[in-house]
Order: structure tokens, then C-alpha cells, then sequence
């Protein structure tokens, strides 16, 4: 099984991480944030990877270094356990509907860290501001080393948008981490 394991811990976050890529979706996850335990809950189920995830923040501030740090840990976590990339699909690219809403989402396990996210969400779902969505993908996806794309094709309720985004990318990561060969997927002969 492809699997990675961290521990992280800043004057912010404290955070004990296990990943494992060939799972069934099986999530344990804490981090104090209702909502985005929700969220990386639809993460680990469509993904179909097993996450186990503890993480104690600085809540008394707000969530921004907890969703932050768990992109940042998740991110390191999925790279190391994709070890040198070699038989993977590499590239997937996924939408999804949720009621009135629709994300659409792709991503490119390069090695290269880059985040499209075309939207600026604002408000809040409960007490969680919708800007710290596009903090998680840009946390994860620096991390990571992947180029992701996030697009918002129709926009509506702000908890349906959040859902619409994360299933997207669930979808991609499962669908692109995939081992479809023997081979690096890479003209160049590696992916760093």
C-alpha cells in the first residue's frame, strides 16, 4: 500500500497525519472545524483513500492555520506516498453537480506546483469562511507538486459550492493517482 505519515507541529497547528492511497475511503478526522471535517471527510470517501487526521490549532484566533496546515500536511503527505510517480495516470480531470451548483476540477501530478482557482468565495457556512477553501488548495497543492485547476461553473448555496469543489477534486486524486502501468509518465523519464 502506498502510505505516508506525518507529524507537524508549529506554535499554531499540532497534527498527526496518516495517508494511504490504496484505501477505501475510510476517514478519522479531527481538526476543532465542523465543516472542514466535513469537507475532508467527502475528500477521503471519493478519493477512496484512507486519511487519519488529528489536528489541534489555534482556534481561539480562528480556523485559517488549522485549514492551512492540514493542506500543508496532506500535500507532503500525498507526494511522499506517490514515491517517484512511476505507473500512475497522472492527469484526471472531473465535474461534479451538487443540487444548483457544479465545480469543475483537473489536476496534473507534475511536480510543478501550480493553483487556478477562478472563483473568490466570500461569506461563511456556519463559522467557516469560504476563502479558506482556495487556502487549503493552495496549501495542498504547493505541497503536492501538482498543477490544479478549479472552476466554478455555476455558482449557488456556499456549503454546495464547498461540497461541489472538494468531490471534484476527490474524483481527480483518485482517478489520477491510479496506477495504470510501469512507467514514469513523463517524456523526460521522471517527475519531480
Amino acid at each position: 500500500m502506498r502510505s505516508a505519515n506525518i507529524t507537524r507541529k508549529t506554535r499554531e497547528t499540532d497534527i498527526v497525519l496518516s495517508v494511504g492511497l490504496d484505501g477505501t475511503g475510510k476517514a478519522e478526522i479531527s481538526t476543532g472545524v465542523g465543516f472542514f471535517d466535513h469537507m475532508l471527510e467527502l475528500l477521503t470517501v471519493h478519493s477512496r483513500m484512507d486519511i487519519r487526521l488529528v489536528c489541534k490549532g489555534d482556534l481561539q484566533v480562528d480556523a485559517h492555520h488549522t485549514v492551512e496546515d492540514v493542506g500543508i500536511a496532506l500535500g507532503d503527505c500525498v507526494k511522499e506516498a506517490l514515491g517517484d510517480k512511476r505507473g500512475i495516470a497522472r492527469f484526471a480531470d472531473r465535474l461534479v453537480p451538487m443540487d444548483e451548483v457544479a465545480a469543475q476540477v483537473a489536476i496534473d501530478f507534475s511536480g510543478r506546483p501550480c493553483l487556478i482557482f477562478e472563483e473568490t468565495l466570500t461569506g461563511k457556512v456556519g463559522n467557516f469562511d469560504m476563502e479558506l477553501v482556495e487556502e487549503f488548495l493552495r496549501a495542498f497543492t504547493t505541497h503536492a507538486g501538482c498543477n490544479l485547476y478549479v472552476r466554478l461553473l455555476r455558482k449557488g448555496n456556499r456549503h454546495h459550492m464547498a461540497e461541489a469543489v472538494f468531490k471534484a477534486l476527490a474524483l481527480c486524486v483518485r482517478d489520477a493517482v491510479k496506477v495504470v502501468s510501469d512507467t514514469i509518465p513523463s517524456s523526460k523519464g521522471l517527475l519531480e
